[in-house]
């Protein structure tokens, strides 16, 4: 396969680049900006992962506005340049979120579930709707709903370890907010069998089957890890360290569940939190 990414140097995109490679198939980065023509000829799959990230800094409006700009406007860029090229690749694959489910409580949510309230949500509504201009043209078009992306080598998981490593971890608030998480190596292959699968079209959620309560998370980390969780860090604590962020991404439920890649067969390497961290900390 002839892959084009965006995103290319990120934890996912890194990461599948790396597969794809190692596979033998050809990868070519793409530029963050789409202003100049991209030559599609003899392109099989397009991979848009790239984005301001959402965890890095407090959200004021300037951020927010980023967060935004750089998810929905290049994704339109993108797809407008895609629906006019006359060599259309077979298949575009767009990032997006479960932040689209919104704050939910213990709501079992899948891919045919509505859309939730606040910023993320309709940051990700909007950043889906982008990719239309692609799936009128006949394009095979995949949205991620990409839930906490579980890794040493960045992201939230990568954040955490250094105070549970040294004791200083414990859970988020009230420890009932359901986390949707998955490895980075199911992140990877359920890609990869996105790409083979022509059956997956439109949102598909990349999470486990068995999201999680923080309580949970916070307890089966420090078992892996033989340290104590005894530091928990309350809500009001969050919100003054974290502003909005704090609710959005710490304090919210998504119960999310990855109905679309089960039906279609698909073979979770890590179906468990405790024995993907087992591998991942291993």
């Amino acid at each position: 396969m002839n892959v084009y990414i965006s995103g290319s140097s990120g934890l996912i995109g890194s990461a599948l680049r790396e597969n794809l490679e190692s596979d033998g198939h050809r990868v070519t980065a793409l530029p963050r900006t789409y202003e100049k023509a991209i030559d599609f000829s003899g392109v099989n799959v397009v991979v848009h992962l790239a984005g301001e990230s959402i965890a890095e800094g407090r959200w004021s409006a300037a951020k927010k506005q980023r967060i935004m700009q750089s998810r929905v406007g290049g994704t339109k860029q993108l797809c407008m340049q895609l629906a006019s090229n006359p060599r259309k690749p077979s298949l575009f694959i767009s990032a997006s979120a479960i932040g689209f489910y919104g704050d939910r409580n213990s709501e079992v949510l899948d891919e045919n579930s509505q859309i939730g309230e606040g910023f993320l949500s309709e940051v990700c509504s909007k950043w889906e709707e982008a990719s239309l201009p692609a799936a009128k043209t006949g394009i095979r078009t995949v949205n991620l709903r990409t839930g906490m992306v579980l890794s040493t080598k960045g992201g939230a998981l990568n954040k955490m370890l250094p105070p549970f490593r040294f004791g200083g971890g414990g859970m988020l608030g009230s420890g009932e907010q359901y986390m949707s998480w998955i490895s980075l190596d199911d992140t990877v292959k359920s890609i990869r069998f996105i790409m083979e699968n022509q059956s997956l079209a439109g949102p598909v959620n990349l999470v486990s089957p068995n999201p999680v309560t923080n309580l949970e998370f916070t307890k089966t980390l420090g078992k892996v890890l033989k340290r104590p969780t005894i530091m928990p860090l309350p809500a009001f604590a969050a919100r003054l360290l974290f502003g909005e962020m704090a609710d959005a991404l710490l304090l919210s439920s998504a119960r999310v569940i990855p109905k679309k890649l089960v039906e279609a067969n698909y073979k979770f390497k890590h179906d468990t939190l405790q024995s993907a961290l087992e591998d991942i900390l291993k």
